[in-house]
């Protein structure tokens, strides 16, 4: 079951119907909130920090909600990737299902919610009067390799949260250092040099740097910023499917 190429793409499109009816099944507004959450959140983290960063960064809410965007697509898809295995148990233990789909799905309807937020960016920009510029086509490569980056470490969650369920409070605790770490809502100059150095190793980081640099300053990404990313990326990506092929047969067992 579900062996062709067509069966697995009409899988993979119902998953991910699912996952967006369900999420809005009992709610009154129901996708308006997909638009509403992230909105809601720049605007409170902009009226906050803005008070302390309005003289060193121009056009705040643009810088702040072009990070949290990327930041926000990473966390979800690798939560709901970890989760994926285990919620659905019920479907895994009565019919052959491939289990990578369902972690695919997870971040198919994330990338969902990533396009609403980054249509929401646009028209922040829009409003405080950002420039537009043909370099802002460029941001598909440092979203390309953050896609690669979740799909790999989705894929590692996924196996880990199988076998062992404190994962996931682990996990939690570790995207809240790394939303310290990557510089969402502050500039790094006030950092000092010996963290900025070791904030420079965050892959995230990286991608919400490159992300930026696009989309906010009309430059091309940083050559060797982007090779770091790449490596960086292809290699979980590489650690995360090897270990899902290893243990897939294996997690039914485990449920």
């Amino acid at each position: 079951m579900f062996d062709t190429f067509e069966e697995k793409r009409f899988l993979l499109k119902q998953l991910v119907k699912r996952d967006l009816t369900s999420k809005y099944k009992d709610s009154i507004l129901g996708v308006i909130w997909s638009f509403l959450h992230p909105l809601c959140l720049m605007i409170i983290f902009t009226v906050i920090f803005s008070v302390f960063f309005r003289r060193q960064i121009q056009n705040y809410p643009v810088f702040y909600l072009s990070a949290r965007v990327i930041y926000q697509f990473f966390i979800a898809s690798t939560n709901s990737s970890m989760a994926s295995i285990r919620s659905n148990s019920g479907i895994l233990k009565q019919i052959y299902v491939p289990r990578y789909m369902f972690a695919v799905s997870s971040i198919c309807y994330e990338f969902i919610n990533f396009i609403i937020s980054f249509i929401i960016l646009l028209g922040v920009m829009f409003v405080t009067g950002a420039q537009f510029h043909l370099m802002m086509f460029a941001s598909i490569i440092p979203l390309i390799l953050v896609i690669i980056m979740i799909i790999g470490v989705g894929f590692m969650l996924a196996v880990l949260n199988t076998y062992f369920s404190d994962i996931g409070h682990i996990y939690s605790i570790f995207t809240l250092i790394l939303m310290y770490a990557s510089a969402l809502f502050y500039p790094m100059e006030i950092v000092p040099a010996n963290i900025q150095m070791i904030f420079s190793l965050n892959p995230l980081y990286i991608a919400i740097t490159c992300f930026r640099d696009t989309m906010i300053y009309g430059i091309f990404p940083d050559i060797s910023a982007l090779l770091y990313l790449t490596i960086f990326s292809v290699m979980l990506f590489g650690v995360g499917f090897l270990l899902f092929r290893i243990h897939e047969n294996k997690l039914t067992l485990r449920l």
